[in-house]
């Protein structure tokens, strides 16, 4: 496989996490026979800092391209519990979900991967060359195609001057699940450094993966270790006691503008800015778009035309992405806004249809539906007319 002093390669994929395992995957899957080689500097399995909730469209999305068995061997997690304040709502979801380490979910793609038939190798790349005929990686590895599944501050990102855009930081732990939040997914909303959260998600074992993130903005200095974690302690009393392994790390947010470009060069994932701005949620996003990654250059160098796989790219992503985009950076904009966000809470606890709208445009590709809507506008209107005649705008709302 060499040309030269180049080894050359159908396809390299930069980055074996969900995204880049996703790719080959997605390659493979369009053309059994390709040549893919997944690189990353890690070792696996390695640690990566997340909240470690896996959604099932992402279980479902990767089951139909011959990923089976992800998650069959781990409890299931069937409760979401969201809480601002004394605004509180505790509902089953309408599938469950499943909280897993990255050490496992990583390891398992990548081998699903290897199976599929893509090698892996340990390399940090630190050099990407577009040249006439494809792309070289460090001088050493050469491939008509380039998938930059690095994630946050991804290495090809930047050799295709993607500029950062909005960003938060997060840390998070693993800490004794206490009974109180046993068998959930729990959510608790920031009151003072807005927008933020706190989350403890029970993996199943007696363990929780807990954390807390906010939103960095130019108008404040980013949050210390000091700051995250005890901001986590305030809204989650007890959630760091006994904790272990904290990672902090850098979230990129998606926005309604996501576009991939056009050549031979493409973005998954992490490394795309794709982060679900109201949740954090990732990883759906990135075994969508790397799938649909892997599928275009696969298809456009077993079609000679290596040079089209970005506008192949983009013409399977954006369709697929492009109104749930839109809604999720519309309700970013409107879950900043309190009253907004208690509205929310009291339509998900008011109607479980509602509630199964809001996860779904959290964790996957939903949409800010018409009942969802009706259930925020009906929302501030109950709380306007709480405060004109005294009452609590902010009186418990539990539904079970």
């Amino acid at each position: 496989m060499t040309t030269g002093e180049l080894e050359a390669w159908d396809l390299v994929v930069v980055g074996a996490g969900p995204a880049g395992s996703a790719t080959a995957i997605g390659a493979l899957r369009a053309s059994p026979s390709l040549r893919v080689l997944l690189v990353d500097r890690a070792e696996f399995p390695r640690d990566k800092s997340c909240g470690d909730g896996v959604a099932p469209h992402a279980v479902e999305l990767l089951a139909r391209h011959g990923v089976t068995g992800l998650v069959d061997d781990l409890v299931p997690i069937h409760r979401l519990r969201l809480d601002l304040g004394d605004d509180s709502v505790s509902r089953v979801m309408e599938r469950p979900a499943w909280v897993v380490p990255r050490t496992l979910l990583d390891a398992r793609l990548l081998d699903a991967a290897r199976a599929a038939g893509a090698v892996y190798r340990r390399h940090r790349v630190r050099d990407v060359t577009p040249t006439p005929d494809g792309v070289v990686l460090d001088g050493s590895l050469a491939a008509p195609v380039v998938v930059g599944a690095d994630g946050a501050g991804s290495v090809v990102g930047r050799a295709l001057g993607v500029a950062p855009g909005a960003s938060a930081l997060a840390i998070r732990g693993y800490a004794p699940t206490p009974a109180a939040r046993r068998g959930e997914q729990v959510i608790v909303f920031g009151d003072t450094r807005q927008p933020s959260y706190a989350w403890s998600f029970d993996r199943g074992d007696g363990l929780a993966n807990v954390g807390y993130g906010e939103l960095l903005t130019s108008a404040r200095t980013a949050p210390s270790r000091a700051l995250l974690l005890e901001q986590l302690e305030r809204l989650l009393p007890g959630a760091t006691v006994d904790a272990q392994s904290w990672r902090g790390h850098h979230l990129p947010l998606s926005s309604w503008r996501w576009r991939p470009q056009p050549g031979r060069v493409l973005l998954a994932g992490d490394a795309a800015g794709l982060v679900n701005p109201m949740t954090g949620e990732g990883i759906y996003y990135a075994a969508l778009t790397g799938l649909l990654a892997g599928r275009a250059a696969a298809t456009a160098v077993m079609d000679g035309s290596p040079g089209s796989a970005g506008t192949r790219y983009r013409s399977a992503a954006v369709p697929a992405l492009r109104r749930h985009l839109a809604h999720t950076a519309a309700g970013f904009r409107l879950m900043q806004s309190g009253p907004v966000l208690r509205a929310g809470l009291r339509a998900a606890a008011a109607d479980q249809r509602a509630f199964d709208d809001l996860v779904d445009l959290g964790l996957a590709d939903g949409t800010l539906t018409p009942r969802l809507l009706r259930g925020l506008s009906g929302g501030l209107v109950r709380g306007m007319a709480e405060r004109l005649v005294g009452g609590s705008a902010t009186r418990p709302l539990h539904r079970r």
